[in-house]
């Protein structure tokens, strides 16, 4: 039986403990307010983005006339990924990181060499000791998103694809679908395929088509468009796994805590065992000693 002092340091521990993970939860609930209402602004913004994109390349635009997106033989591909450079979200990352070696395994069955862009430090922390290439991270920027950051991560994979570097590049972040579900959800990037972009708002939405005049030209529009498509899609991928991660975080603290109530309930148990345990020693010590000085 574990001493009684020993006991109750572990109660101590685990009710400290308990408060860490509390104020954890509340912590990660209030940034998940402002992380879900920046995504959930934002959303609109990007879905008319790619609905504008639609529908310049629906109106007669010529794909090959634009090397963004010009289709080649995949000789390497890139996968860009977003994480988080937190922990404490329980298994958020690992299942982002799963979902990435089992798209490099399908890229390498494919004789494919497969490059990395890891956005957030959990990524980049695990990726640069396996034997998979990093060809550019950043770090330390999922805490505050700004769009410079995307533009910066956009600009430089633009610069990667237009020089060959890389055929492909694929997205792969976490996208928020409520605050107890968040899904691994892998996107292509670059070449740029807008067609059918617009499909879904068109579908759902009721009474006759627009139609649009264009003024410039589309394709004129489309050159300047390009780029930034690229750099709102990586924007908006950064916002869904930023509120996703804040998501995760609290559910894992909250979960935590429980775990710290239920802890605390078995060692109290084991505390009362032992003290009562204790206490019949004595007792038994009483008497053993009353009775001898009575012999």
């Amino acid at each position: 039986m574990p001493a009684l002092k020993d006991i109750q340091l572990k109660i101590v521990g685990t009710k400290k403990t308990q408060q860490i993970t509390k104020a954890m939860n509340m912590v990660a609930a209030a940034k998940l307010r402002g992380a879900q209402q920046r995504m959930e602004d934002f959303r609109p913004y990007a879905g008319k983005f790619a609905s504008v994109m639609g529908e310049l390349a629906g109106a007669g635009a010529d794909p090959n006339a634009f090397p963004l997106m010009a289709v080649r033989d995949v000789k390497k591909s890139a996968l860009l990924i977003i994480t988080s450079d937190r922990g404490l979200c329980g298994a958020f990352n690992a299942n982002l990181i799963n979902a990435a070696d089992k798209l490099l395994k399908g890229e390498k069955e494919k004789g494919r060499d497969t490059g990395l862009i890891c956005v957030g430090k959990k990524g980049f922390d695990y990726f640069k000791r396996t034997a998979y290439q990093v060809l550019q991270s950043s770090t330390d920027i999922m805490a505050n998103i700004q769009m410079a950051n995307a533009r910066q991560v956009g600009q430089e994979i633009i610069r990667m694809f237009l020089e060959g570097e890389v055929d492909e590049v694929k997205l792969l972040y976490g996208r928020f679908v409520s605050v107890g579900i968040q899904k691994p959800t892998i996107k292509p990037l670059l070449p740029i395929r807008p067609e059918g972009l617009s499909e879904k708002e068109e579908a759902e939405s009721e009474g006759p088509k627009a139609t649009y005049i264009f003024e410039p030209e589309p394709e004129y529009i489309l050159n300047q468009l390009m780029p930034m498509y690229v750099n709102v899609q990586i924007m908006a991928a950064m916002l869904e796994t930023g509120a996703s991660e804040q998501a995760s975080r609290m559910t894992a603290m909250d979960n935590a805590t429980k775990a710290c109530d239920d802890m605390i309930q078995e060692l109290t148990l084991v505390y009362n065992k032992a003290r009562q345990g204790a206490i019949t020693g004595e007792l038994m010590d009483i008497v053993g000693g009353a009775e001898a000085l009575k012999g």
